[in-house]
């Protein structure tokens, strides 16, 4: 007869037990896993595609930043935002008539990249901090409030002054 036949009491053979102790630890692994990046999805506005900004009236220089605000939709409305990349800037439309510009590079770690807008909080989402359009810490792990720009507009240009 065969190992397998000779068992008593449901016990698997050895190899066997460890295959199906291994696909268990998997399957309930990939069920944590899927539920950690459903949770890291959200409604937040992750702004728009920065690569499309540059040359579509902004020009960056290492003193000043502008904007035509004729060709940056973003920024039309109140609540509208955008990333620039090369300047390692936040602006954001805060009423419909005036703005603020924030340096993009968290206090807590430098991240500079990935930032989202929500109910008027700028969130660092390397580690959640969040701060107010003004640049001041509302939640940490950040301690420090983000650099602030100068702002005024030129008819339809906005000059932010580093």
């Amino acid at each position: 007869m065969k190992d397998h036949e000779k068992m008593k009491g449901g016990m698997l053979p050895k190899g066997r037990r460890v295959f199906l102790q291994k696909m268990g630890a998997l399957a309930v692994m990939s069920s944590f896993g899927m539920s950690f990046f459903a949770s890291c999805s959200s409604e937040e506005d992750m702004g728009p595609d920065q690569d499309q900004n540059l040359g579509n009236g902004i020009n960056v220089t290492e003193e000043k930043v502008t904007i035509d605000l004729e060709k940056q939709n973003q920024l039309k409305s109140a609540g509208g935002w955008i990333l620039l990349l090369e300047a390692r800037m936040l602006v954001v439309n805060v009423d419909g008539n005036s703005f603020s510009a924030l340096t993009s590079v968290c206090t807590h770690s430098g991240c500079d990249r990935n930032w989202a807008l929500n109910q008027n909080q700028f969130i660092c989402s390397c580690h959640g901090s969040r701060f107010d359009l003004q640049g001041n810490v509302l939640n940490g792990p950040a301690t420090r409030p983000l650099s602030t720009f100068a702002t005024k507009i030129e008819g339809n240009v906005l000059v932010v002054t580093r």
